[in-house]
């Protein structure tokens, strides 16, 4: 029998003052009552009530399970209020992964869903690789490129393509690749995390991806680090247009290759269940999603402009 259940029905016969009464309160039949109060008392092998026709008195024992009982129905109330609070409103810890190129974008997110609930805050982890969000923690997850794991749910809220780019300073020294094989004669800054391998980029031939080698001097699983590289002309990087569009604003960084498009990507919100989602992970992701729709992912900078495929003439590789 349902513990929690007994002891309810227990507290409401004391005060209640008997079995009839509580009966009524808990729309019960007296004999259920009587089954759960039994239950407990075979339960803890004591008698809890001295009880005849008239009234019932709480033993020695009873007493001190009747107050006990008063104390951890009280906390399981609590327990309810405080989950039911944290499900209609955002409150709490939000756990975040995301991907190294990805706080910046997430800075005005972050600081309107903390102004918009004082009651929640945000812990940001910023890794490479997927992390295992139920085994680490996480409430919530969003990358770019997202994970391929079926048994998560994903939601796309933007895609992006990749640019070539390089210094000024490099392309003057080496000249500037006028096709994807050239790159075989140039430095290739590469990306360790990639899902390509940091072997290879692809650009987009027809509607099929064309894998190019690439060689360089330089790998890293950070796009800081590989965008500085390039930055001081140590050779050529491949990254979201997002990432780069205040170096090509300036011109210390130059797209190349533009003609060639380079393969779509997906940002993406990663979460563990469909269902009863946190109010704190909704509310996060409504913002993300509101943000990004106010980003002009194709033309805010000098890239090839994100199409799909079919809407403009690709270029032979």
């Amino acid at each position: 029998m349902d513990r929690i259940a007994s002891m309810m029905t227990f507290v409401k016969v004391v005060d209640t003052g008997g079995f009839t009464a509580a009966a009524r309160a808990l729309n019960l039949s007296p004999s259920a009552v009587t089954t759960h109060v039994q239950s407990l008392e075979g339960r803890l092998s004591a008698r809890l009530l001295n009880r005849n026709t008239r009234k019932i008195n709480l033993t020695e024992v009873g007493q001190a399970y009747y107050e006990r009982c008063l104390r951890i129905l009280a906390d399981l109330d609590q327990a309810e209020q405080i989950a039911e609070g944290l499900q209609s409103k955002p409150r709490g810890t939000l756990r975040l992964n995301t991907s190294p190129v990805m706080p910046s974008l997430l800075a005005p997110v972050i600081a309107e869903f903390v102004g918009l609930y004082p009651e929640a805050s945000v812990h940001v982890n910023v890794t490479g690789r997927m992390v295992d969000l139920l085994e680490d923690g996480f409430d919530l997850a969003l990358r770019h490129p997202p994970t391929a794991d079926s048994s998560l749910i994903i939601r796309r809220l933007a895609s992006y393509r990749l640019v070539v780019c390089g210094a000024p300073e490099y392309l003057a020294r080496r000249g500037t690749p006028q096709h994807p094989q050239d790159l075989a004669q140039h430095n290739c800054l590469s990306y360790v995390d990639s899902p390509w391998g940091a072997a290879e980029w692809r650009f987009l031939n027809a509607d099929t991806e064309c894998a190019i080698p690439i060689v360089g001097n330089l790998q890293a699983n950070s796009a800081e680090a590989l965008r500085h590289a390039a930055l001081v002309g140590q050779g050529l990087v491949c990254g979201p247009k997002f990432m780069l569009c205040e170096e090509f604003r300036m011109g210390q960084l130059v797209p190349i290759l533009t003609e060639f498009p380079m393969a779509e990507f997906s940002i993406a919100a990663i979460y563990p269940h469909r269902q009863l989602v946190p109010a704190k992970v909704r509310s996060f992701i409504d913002l993300t999603a509101k943000h990004f729709r106010g980003v002009d992912w194709a033309n805010d900078c000098a890239n090839p402009p994100l199409v799909v495929h079919g809407e403009r003439e690709r270029v032979a590789i």
